[in-house]
């Protein structure tokens, strides 16, 4: 993580990305089924327990220090090493070497230096004293130590250690409460996620807690996904709230009759971010679907990006990456996404995909791109490009003899739960994301200064695109092929590679059309049931400007879940089951998540395709706005920049717009010559104009929507 206070604010300093390890550690082994632990299915990686944190200052006095440490520390001052573990120290005038080497095996070694000129902060340096390493070009080297940028989040005093760090809790009160089963059902109004907390509790004995995402999981206390059985002595205290988070909506209480207790309410924990985005039109259903993915996000931005709050509070790389592009356009905390990169892709060596999944380690290359893109920041690729070099030797290691990827022993291939979706053999979507991770190693080893590097990725990409399109692109049919299988193509089409060959824009403009109509708005295609895919799906419709039929299909999709009484969104929903069979999955009563991390993607579609906001240059140093009512009457709401923020209205005649940074482009599409109060507006093309925009301006347009 990047500290991004003032150097002059001293702050805990680590390993870069230890820290965010040890913290995915922790969490990730908090998913239980019914009491039982469930870690994660893939390798963990641990912090270093000895690190050395080195800096050069030069000050103009005498300066004294406090010194803060997890773990145990040597300290050398100009390589004069200090006797003792002092908790303060002077510093004379002049400049000197200072070097921290701390030990800690429990948690991470950790130092908070505060004084009036030296302090702890992103400045520092430090190395794992491993005189053998990975380098830059994935090869083990053997030379002096190899000192790194530390890493830093926002641990800015003292008594805020990294080893305590938590998420912020506040009280919740149930919405209602009704006798059932001989026991109590409590109801929190909505999806939660927290600790359930127990009033005027006395006697002893056992009390049993049923846990529901619906009423029918809280019920049935044969299969419920989580509960937690309790004993008391009658010791414990008359307020007790239970040490372990669980996600619900009810809780179902069952106890002895020796037990008695008041009420139940709970706390509940949650990242505190700022709702920097917004949208809102004129239909309430939609202003409503946004309202709940926001939620949705919300419940989902924890520690990290995670999938769902009930299973399987992990990391999952796929998830995770649309979660970024949601949260650029909601919460735009580059910090969450950082965490969430570097706790994906762990430390060395690679010995499989990220979380095992082919084109989940594809999507975190994708992810870091967007995160440079959006953000601007060129330290996290500086810092971890050895990590991503690696990486991507590992993928291209694991190609054919064609050049392609499949899947060999130990690799999971998954793009969608999808029933009769094939897997097996060169499929052409992870050819695709190969593809576009090789552009974006292009770009980091150009960051980097890495040329030959940047030239060799430059050719891999461009060979394999070409092998892409030579294999199974359908010249006569003009659509992508969806697999090759022992040297054969297969007569089938999806939409996988199809709609990501839109947005990736590696489609010239009429194979685009061609791909929109014969894939995209094809029913005879195979449908995609997931928000997961739907998320690409949409994206690919609304990049060809369907976004009249992209909102009905939202309407449709995202509503038909509010309609069946969500508060937050699901991991899945399919129109055509009834009951309780939307509450399936996994081959479990209850193994659907009903919050889901990818359920949340209006967030994004409404922001890049209907607001039309979007980067066109790193940190939106310039940007693109095209507004697109989609039919609507009317748009409103704000985009999260960097430092700032985008804010427009439009209806049909009409145009507000103003932004606090950056210089932005907007595209008018207008029957009539626009005018505006500001700027110059030019014509593009037919019906299509443009006009800068400035920051700090205040455009009124008028025009006629098309």
């Amino acid at each position: 993580m990047n500290n991004s206070h003032s150097l002059n604010t001293a702050t805990w300093i680590w390993y870069p990305g230890d820290f965010e390890i040890w913290l995915s550690n922790k969490m990730q082994v908090r998913r239980t089924e019914r009491e039982a632990v469930f870690p994660p299915l893939w390798r963990y990686y641990s912090p270093y327990p000895l690190v050395t944190f080195q800096t050069e200052v030069e000050i103009p006095e005498d300066d004294e220090i406090k010194i803060y440490s997890e773990g145990p520390f040597q300290l050398l001052i100009d390589d004069v090493q200090i006797y003792g573990q002092p908790k303060s120290l002077k510093i004379e005038a002049g400049k000197h070497k200072i070097a921290f080497k701390v030990y800690n095996q429990e948690v991470l070694p950790a130092i908070f230096i505060d004084g009036r000129y030296v302090k702890s902060n992103a400045s520092w340096q430090v190395t794992n004293e491993d005189k053998l390493w990975i380098d830059e070009n994935g090869k083990a080297q053997q030379s002096g130590t190899p000192w790194m940028p530390v890493g830093s989040w926002n641990f800015d005093a003292p008594n805020k250690k990294p080893s305590e760090f938590q998420l912020a809790t506040e009280p919740w009160e149930a919405k209602h409460a009704e006798t059932i089963n001989g026991g109590e059902l409590i109801d929190f109004g909505k999806e939660t996620f927290g600790y359930i907390k127990i009033h005027g509790l006395n006697g002893a004995g056992k009390l049993t807690l049923y846990y529901g995402e619906s009423r029918e999981e809280a019920l049935d206390t044969e299969k419920c996904e989580t509960l937690d059985n309790l004993e008391f002595d009658g010791s414990q205290d008359a307020i007790y709230t239970l040490e372990g988070s669980k996600a619900f909506r009810y809780v179902q209480v069952q106890k002895e009759d020796s037990l008695q207790y008041d009420s139940i309410s709970m706390l509940y924990e949650y990242l505190p971010l700022d709702y920097r985005g917004s949208f809102k039109s004129s239909d309430a259903k939609l202003n409503k679907i946004w309202d709940v993915s926001a939620y949705t996000m919300h419940l989902t931005s924890r520690e990290f990006f995670i999938d769902g709050i009930k299973r399987d509070r992990w990391i999952w790389s796929g998830d995770a990456y649309q979660s970024y592009l949601m949260n650029y356009y909601l919460f735009f905390d580059s910090q969450s996404v950082e965490r969430t990169m570097v706790a994906l892709r762990g430390k060395e060596p690679v010995t499989a995909h990220v979380n095992t999944i082919m084109d989940y380690s594809l999507y975190w290359f994708v992810g870091v791109y967007d995160y440079y893109l959006f953000t601007g920041d060129t330290k996290f690729i500086k810092t971890f490009y050895p990590r991503m070099k690696s990486l991507m030797e590992y993928c291209l290691e694991r190609r054919n003899e064609n050049g392609f990827l499949e899947p060999l022993e130990g690799d999971w291939v998954f793009i969608d739960w999808a029933d009769g979706l094939p897997k097996a053999g060169e499929v052409s979507f992870e050819q695709m994301l190969l593809a576009r991770s090789l552009e974006v190693m292009q770009v980091s080893a150009n960051i980097t200064g890495k040329a030959e590097d940047e030239s060799r990725y430059k050719q891999l990409a461009s060979e394999l695109k070409n092998e892409l399109f030579k294999v199974f692109w359908d010249e006569k049919n003009q659509v992508m092929k969806h697999q090759r299988l022992d040297g054969n193509i297969q007569d089938m089409v999806t939409r996988y590679a199809n709609m990501f060959g839109i947005f990736f824009n590696y489609f010239t403009e009429e194979q685009k059309e061609s791909v929109k109509n014969k894939v995209l708005l094809n029913d005879d295609i195979l449908e995609i049931t997931t928000p997961y895919m739907r998320f690409y799906e949409l994206e690919a419709l609304c990049a060809m400007g369907e976004q009249a039929f992209v909102l009905d299909e939202i309407c449709d999709y995202w509503g038909g879940m509010l309609n069946l009484g969500a508060t937050s969104f699901w991991e899945k929903y399919d129109p055509k089951q009834n009951d309780d069979e939307h509450l399936e999955m996994y081959g479990r009563p209850y193994g659907k998540s009903l919050c889901h991390a990818w359920g949340a993607s209006p967030i994004y579609l409404f922001g890049r395709y209907y607001l039309g906001v979007q980067p066109t240059a790193p940190g939106y140093t310039e940007y693109e706005v095209k507004p697109n009512l989609g039919g609507l009457e009317w748009i409103e709401g704000k985009v999260p920049t960097p430092n700032g923020q985008v804010t427009l209205f439009c209806n049909t005649s009409e145009i507000k717009l103003s932004a606090s940074e950056g210089v932005g482009v907007l595209i008018i599409e207008s029957s009539v010559q626009p005018e505006s109060n500001l700027g110059e507006i030019s014509k593009a093309s037919e019906n299509r104009y443009q006009l800068t925009i400035q920051p700090n301006q205040s455009y009124q347009i008028k025009y006629k929507a098309l």
